[in-house]
């Protein structure tokens, strides 16, 4: 009886059309909520003129959808290590689909925080799963750079969101940007039909058919035989308290310094996708120029995150990650004083790269931290701790834009997190990662692996027996 080793598989195979397949979904899945989560910064100015609402309630209008993404990123994130990653996904995409849209509908603050807050839980909760679903699915050397080149699909939709913003709101309205967000609800059936299912609940369900399939594609020459017998490692095994395993066997410091390094994070990425509009606009720029701004935050980001994953994967990840937390501090620091607007669009650009490429490039070392069935539930526990950064960031910088504090100030508040992150990441014990321990195999003597090449090779343990 063969007993392959489902992890092992994922790790040595060569990138091939399956892979290229999950990349698609997960990069399309994260530039719709790129764009859920944008929209609002873009618009800001918009609505507080329509609703007559002044800078410190608008931002406890942005931080109800930040507030429900805390609550997504937790539940739905460790939710999916029970029920299945495609289900959670699907019903991620409906939430953040269908109550972005509503909130278009909105006449009052308070309406449109509860639509918000709703279409938060789907934001939030979309993002850990698809991180663990393209990391366990990545071949292990080019892990990072496909994780980060997935997620600057968030930047994409931050994009989209400021491209769409500059005509349709003029033309249509502000509502009209939230209207358009309704459209990936269509592909919800799709996501159920060809997103591939976590392996390690596919071993819990005995879904073995469905476990031969993703392996013959993740190995074309894979070819499978009667009796053969699923594993992965016993640190990949699901089981039902998977939030106890980010505090085992020497992780629980090292899981406090990320939450601590996404608050951080989280706090900068928000504040300026909520304010940076509103402050280049009281700077002196016109609302066409303020949103270019955004759109050059966006393009430095999607450029960060891609450049990031790939530093990450020729050295180490988390030495990676503490230059770009610095680099943030620097760059955010600089936008307060008076440039050229050369400069000030190379800062902008710097700024998107090293805050938002920034968490695209934690996302993916938190993905590679955990073993592979806490996964989603690492990620998600990172991100909903840290989404209280993201809800403190616009309620706080909105305090200090209605205090008429000079530029330097407001950019200051939003650079200390940098230097704070950076110290985070600096004191991760990188050592007890699941990408640094040899893993267990929990079969038995005769044990089998694929080596990633279409043999299937005899473990260690079965040549000494």
């Amino acid at each position: 009886m063969r007993q392959i080793d489902l992890h092992r598989l994922a790790d040595d195979a060569r990138f091939n059309r399956f892979h290229g397949l999950v990349l698609l979904w997960c990069a399309l899945i994260i530039v719709f909520d790129g764009y859920d989560l944008s929209v609002v910064g873009i618009a800001l100015p918009s609505i507080m003129a329509k609703m007559g609402v002044d800078a410190t309630n608008a931002g406890f209008m942005v931080s109800s959808a930040l507030s429900g993404m805390m609550f997504g990123a937790v539940f739905l994130g460790t939710i999916a290590d029970k029920i299945g990653r495609r289900w959670a996904i699907a019903v991620c995409v409906g939430l953040f689909s269908v109550f972005t849209t509503a909130a278009g509908l909105a006449s009052d603050p308070i309406a449109f925080g509860v639509m918000r807050f709703l279409a938060g839980l789907g934001i939030g909760g979309v993002m850990p799963n698809v991180v663990a679903q393209m990391t366990e699915y990545s071949p292990k050397k080019i892990r990072a750079t496909l994780v980060t080149l997935m997620f600057s699909g968030y930047a994409v939709g931050g994009i989209i969101a400021a491209l769409l913003g500059k005509g349709f709101i003029e033309a249509y309205g502000w509502q009209s940007v939230f209207f358009a967000a309704g459209l990936p609800v269509l592909l919800i059936p799709a996501i159920l039909k060809w997103v591939p299912e976590s392996m390690p609940f596919l071993l819990a369900k005995g879904r073995t058919k469905e476990l031969e399939q993703i392996a013959s594609r993740l190995d074309p020459s894979f070819i499978p035989l009667a009796g053969d017998r699923f594993i992965v490692p016993a640190k990949d095994r699901a089981d039902s308290a998977p939030i106890k395993h980010l505090f085992f066997d020497g992780l629980g410091f090292s899981t406090v310094m990320f939450w601590i390094a996404f608050f951080m994070c989280l706090f900068m990425v928000f504040a300026l996708s909520s304010w940076l509009t509103k402050l280049m606009a009281s700077a002196g720029y016109s609302l066409g120029s303020a949103l270019t701004f955004v759109l050059v935050l966006n393009m430095g980001a999607m450029i960060g995150a891609i450049v990031g994953g790939w530093l990450a994967d020729r050295f180490h990840i988390k030495y990676v990650l503490a230059g770009m937390y610095a680099l943030a501090a620097v760059s955010l620091t600089l936008l307060g004083f008076k440039m050229s607007t050369p400069v000030l669009f190379v800062l902008i650009g710097l700024a998107g790269a090293s805050t938002i490429g920034t968490q695209i490039v934690a996302n993916a070392y938190t993905g590679q931290f955990y073993p592979m069935a806490v996964r989603a539930t690492g990620l998600g526990w990172a991100l909903g701790v840290g989404r209280s950064g993201a809800i403190l960031a616009p309620i706080l910088i909105g305090v200090l834009v209605g205090m008429n504090l000079p530029l330097q100030q407001n950019f200051f508040a939003i650079a200390i997190p940098g230097l704070i992150g950076m110290i985070a990441v600096l004191l991760i014990n990188h050592d007890r990662s699941a990408s640094s321990m040899r893993p267990e195999i929990v079969a038995g003597r005769d044990s089998m692996v694929s080596n990633g090449t279409g043999r299937v090779e005899r473990s260690e343990l079965q040549r000494h027996a």
